[in-house]
This record gives structure tokens, sequence and C-alpha cells, in this order.
């Protein structure tokens, strides 16, 4: 490999989320969905040179930056998209917060499908809507869609939209054409408006394709909001940047007004250049695919160890995303108490998978993206605290 993953990189200090907010110096997190890996080193030279500038003030978004982002999915995605239906924001978050507050009422419903990404539901609550789940179907280890239940769901006309999460965070699927399609026609026949979250989009693994859900269609890219940004890819969340896809002219000024609303409509100079140099340098692809690799050996390397020395856990099969799933309802107590068993005793943090709403119940989930000696550390420790239940 040209790009050295296996180098351990002391996050301790740096006011880092991930790392600093236990205070214990022998801590492993493994929790959030940050990795510990530097990002491209054409990324790091472009925010170099920035830094060597030496004034921060406002910036405004060139037109290289539009052009960065619409090369990239095209190129990676096969999704054509233009200049004016981008809107840019500091978040996938605040870009569904905003989305939500654009397109309902309060009182409105919203659909999700359990277990998800728990921020859907603080952006869901903090509009004053209701949260719908349309639960996934757990079944042979791994997770299903329930159409009859969406169908159900959807028809109800308080729903207004729909939180897709594509690829799915926490249970690692990539959706595949045929299920998008389902879901999109069952939203359009009871007019629900699909918000696609493909934040992971760019770490799908071989076997497996990302398809954007606006790709599939016109009337899929007329009805939808697709939320993107480069955080996940290239760890660059700290930069605090994503971009919002609307079609629909209408829809695209509601949720630009929301944007401004929610006072989250302007982008710092780091996050522009680091967005162009991510998505537009050959170099930044290149640690991509390496970066990919390397998170597939760390997948394989976990399997491995359950195997060996967890064979009553499950971990679920990894489509995308550098999250591990993990069924743990043989044992006898919950995850949530787990994750404090782990966390006390091992020195180890873990997700819980009750954030993900009611249907993580008997999960938890994992962040693999890490140097490999340090992912092997934290499955020792979880092996520990393992050993001491009853199976």
């Amino acid at each position: 490999m040209s790009y050295d993953f296996d180098e351990i990189i002391n996050r301790r200090g740096t006011n880092s989320y991930k790392w600093d907010s236990v205070n214990k110096a022998d801590m492993i997190p493994m929790w959030v969905a940050d990795m510990d890996f530097k990002t491209a080193p054409s990324i790091i030279d472009a925010l170099s040179q920035r830094v060597l500038h030496g004034v921060f003030g406002y910036a405004k978004v060139p037109d290289d930056y539009y052009e960065a982002v619409i090369s990239w999915f095209r190129r990676r995605h096969l999704l054509a998209i233009e200049k004016e239906w981008i809107i840019y924001t500091t978040g996938v978050v605040p870009a569904v917060s905003a989305t939500i507050l654009a397109l309902t009422a309060p009182g409105d419903k919203v659909l999700v499908q359990e277990p998800v990404y728990n921020c859907f539901f603080s952006s869901i609550r903090n509009n004053q809507c209701e949260i719908v789940s349309n639960d996934l179907l757990y079944s042979n280890g791994t997770y299903s869609i329930d159409f009859e239940d969406l169908e159900n769901k959807a028809s109800d006309p308080e729903v207004k939209l729909m939180l897709l999460c594509n690829p799915h965070n926490p249970v690692g699927r990539v959706w595949t054409k045929q299920e998008l399609k389902r879901v999109g026609e069952i939203c359009f026949r009871n007019d629900v408006l699909v918000i696609a979250d493909e934040i992971h989009c760019d770490l799908v693994y071989a076997g497996h394709k990302h398809i954007p859900f606006a790709s599939l269609g016109q009337q899929f890219l007329e009805n939808s909001v697709t939320c993107t940004a480069p955080s996940k890819t290239f760890n660059l969340a700290g930069l605090q940047v994503a971009n919002i896809f609307a079609y629909n002219a209408e829809i695209r000024s509601k949720i630009d007004k929301a944007i401004n609303i929610n006072e989250v409509c302007d982008i710092n100079p780091f996050a522009i250049e680091g967005l162009k140099v991510a998505y537009s340098i050959l170099e930044s692809e290149h640690w991509l695919d390496e970066l990919k690799e390397y998170l597939w050996t760390n997948y394989l390397f976990v399997q491995d160890f359950f195997q060996q020395n967890l064979p009553h856990l499950s971990i679920l099969p990894l489509e995308a995303t550098y999250l591990l799933w993990i069924d743990c309802s043989k044992l006898p107590i919950t995850t949530d108490e787990l994750a404090v068993k782990m966390l006390k005793e091992g020195n180890i943090q873990i997700n819980e998978g009750t954030i993900y709403g009611k249907a993580g119940e008997g999960f938890i989930r994992i962040n693999i993206a890490c140097p490999r000696a340090v992912l092997k550390e934290g499955l020792n420790r979880m092996k520990k605290v393992f050993d001491q239940l009853p199976v």
C-alpha cells in the first residue's frame, strides 16, 4: 500500500469528541463514526497551503467547488447533477434538519427505518414532528425492508417525509436497485417525499454498488432530496461541510430558506479547500481505494476473531461503512448494560443498539476504522468482558 493506515496517531488532547469525551488515558473508543487515519496527503497539502496564507475571513464558495461535486458524483456514482441543484451547508445532520423544517409543519409524521442513525430522531423531534418507524426485518443474519408495513404507514396522510439511510447505518446494508425502486413507488403513491442520507455512499465494498436514489429515474429525482458529504469518505467531519441535491426548484427554495433560518448557510475556507481536493484530485481517489482495502481487511480480521473466540455472537455482513453491527441477543443482559460493562470493566467505548431505536435492542455497533493494532487491542478487551458473561 502507498499509505500507512497502520500508523497510530495520538488523538488524545486534541479536543477529539471521540477520544477526549472520557477522561481515561487507557480508554479505546470504538463508537463515534470518525476514523483514526490521517486523511489523504493531497488534502493535507491543500489545507496546509491555505493555513500559510494566514487570513481566514468569510469565504465565498467558488465555481470549482461545484465542479468538484458534480464531477465526483458523475464519475463515482453515475449521478448527473447540476450546479443549481446544490445547496451547501455545515453537515448532513443540519441538512436533514433544515429539509424537515422546510417541508413539514409541526405535528406532521416522518418515516424512518429502525434501527437507524440516531440523529434522525433528534432532527424529527426538534422540528416538532412525530417519528413513525417502518422497522427493518431481521432474519438469517441480515436485514430487509418490510414493504407491506411501509405501504401501510406511508398511506397515513399525516406522513409527509421518509428518511432513507442509503447505505444504511448501523446495519451496513447497501440497498439494491429493486429495493430502492419499491421504496420510491410506495412513497410516490402516497405523496411522501424521500430524503436520502447518502453520506456513506463512497464506502461500499466489492460485490455491492451504491445506487443513488435520485438516479433511478425522473420521478425519483423530482420527489427526493439527497444529502451527501466527504466527511465519512475522507475523515473530514471537523471541517463541517455537506451538500444537498434538490432538483425541484420549489423544494430547493424552501430548503434554502430553512438553511438560512437555522443559520447553517455558510461554510469555512478550509471546508471549501478540503472538499475541492477530496473530490477532484486523482491522489485522493487512490487514497480512498486503498482505505477501502484496509477497512475490508479489518472487517475480515474481526470476523475471524469472533469466529475463533466468540462464536456465540454474530457479526452481520458488511456491505458498506466502517461500522460493524453485532448480534448480542444470546447474552443474558441488555445491550445498554453491556455498553456500561465495556466502559467500566473493559475500558472500551461501543454504541449500544438502543440508541438507534427500540429495534436495536440485542445489538451493538463498533467502529473498525483504526489501525489494526488498536483494533486488536480493542477486541481483546471486548473478549475479556464477554468471557465474564454466561452464555
